[in-house]
């Protein structure tokens, strides 16, 4: 019998939501990427009812007792106190969320000797110590992609409450007056504007790499390099390959998708592409670099990413003779009906600007 700490958001003020807005929730078979969604044997829990919360438990009591694991559930864990710190000393599991984060350093770890995993509700990681984790030989993973949507949603939402002036008209109706003059002095209609995001993350990917959409507007600003890296203290302790062939003999970073991040840019007998077999794969690139400072293995990062720790010495090129000089594209991407507005071609030229340190 395992033993999971689930730390949630505590229960609405209001309390648990008697109705729905609606009924069930779509039904979707694959991420936009291709990925396939999970496809569990069975569900008993209604989807779109409020989970996230202490009484929703993540739907996961039945499941756990009946096959005879403990679950403890709790909103209490900062202090000495808290109902976290008391019950680490015999758990297996600890899941948390995003936004309300179990934050597990070595300190917990260490009162806790029987944990094998600590698991993110979400995405991101950066709440746990992840060098000691692995130092101790716990798994530490998140749900890829499962908020990737929900936060791309919430920029268009942001955008369009931005651009209509929503939040302080909203305000004048809250203070108990109408005055319209006031709501539309600073509200536009979005018909023929030109809104977007600079991203990097996997909310941004298609911003950076090939363009392959032919209906979308495109100014390129520029492209970074890409290098094959690692630590001088992974490299003391195994090695520096000399041929990508040795790549082979070394624990290899990379990502869990897409899987074109894996394509390092190496010249071999068969191509000037090499696709390797991650030992270690993380979802973002910021995961894999700090992955990388720490002497877990090599690397394929881009140069705006890494310039600085390379210059500082905390990461190494190597390979550099095999290098094929590939040089990963950066566009902002844009719908677009009309003449791009002066105003955001003033950005872009800024953009640029910004990135001529980093790009080519």
């Amino acid at each position: 019998m395992a033993k999971i700490i689930c730390v949630l958001y505590d229960d609405p003020i209001t309390g648990q939501p008697e109705t729905y807005a609606r009924d069930d929730l779509p039904h979707l078979e694959r991420y936009p990427d291709g990925q396939t969604l999970p496809t569990p044997k069975a569900v008993d829990f209604q989807p779109g009812t409020l989970l996230g919360s202490v009484s929703g438990e993540l739907g996961l009591r039945k499941y756990l007792e009946s096959n005879g694991h403990q679950l403890v559930v709790t909103s209490s864990k900062d202090g000495a106190d808290s109902v976290l710190e008391r019950e680490l000393h015999d758990a297996e599991i600890v899941i948390s969320q995003p936004f309300w984060p179990a934050y597990m350093t070595a300190e917990r770890m260490d009162k806790a000797p029987k944990l094998k995993m600590i698991v993110t509700a979400g995405i991101g990681s950066d709440h746990n110590d992840l060098q000691g984790a692995m130092d101790r030989g716990i798994t530490v993973a998140e749900v890829t992609y499962c908020n990737s949507n929900s936060v791309a949603e919430h920029v268009v939402m942001s955008v369009l409450a931005l651009v209509r002036n929503y939040l302080p008209s909203h305000q004048w109706v809250l203070n108990g007056g109408w005055n319209i003059a006031d709501c539309v002095a600073r509200s536009y209609d979005v018909e023929g504007m030109h809104v977007g995001t600079v991203a990097a993350g996997r909310i941004g990917l298609r911003r950076i790499g090939e363009l392959a959409d032919p209906t979308l507007h495109a100014r390129a600003l520029g492209c970074t390099p890409l290098h094959i890296l690692a630590s001088p203290d992974y490299l003391k302790q195994y090695g520096t390959p000399t041929t990508v062939a040795e790549l082979a003999n070394h624990t290899l970073l990379g990502f869990t998708q897409t899987e074109t991040l894996n394509h390092w840019p190496l010249r071999h007998v068969e191509g000037d592409r090499w696709l390797i077999q991650p030992g270690v794969a993380a979802s973002s690139g910021e995961t894999v670099r700090h992955l990388a400072l720490e002497g877990q293995g090599i690397c394929c990062l881009s140069n705006f990413m890494t310039i600085d720790d390379i210059e500082a010495g905390r990461l190494v090129p190597v390979l550099e003779a095999f290098n094929s000089g590939y040089r990963q594209p950066i566009h902002a991407v844009f719908y677009r009906n009309s003449q791009l507005a002066l105003r955001i071609q003033c950005f872009l030229d800024f953009i640029q600007a910004k990135l001529a340190r980093y790009a080519c």
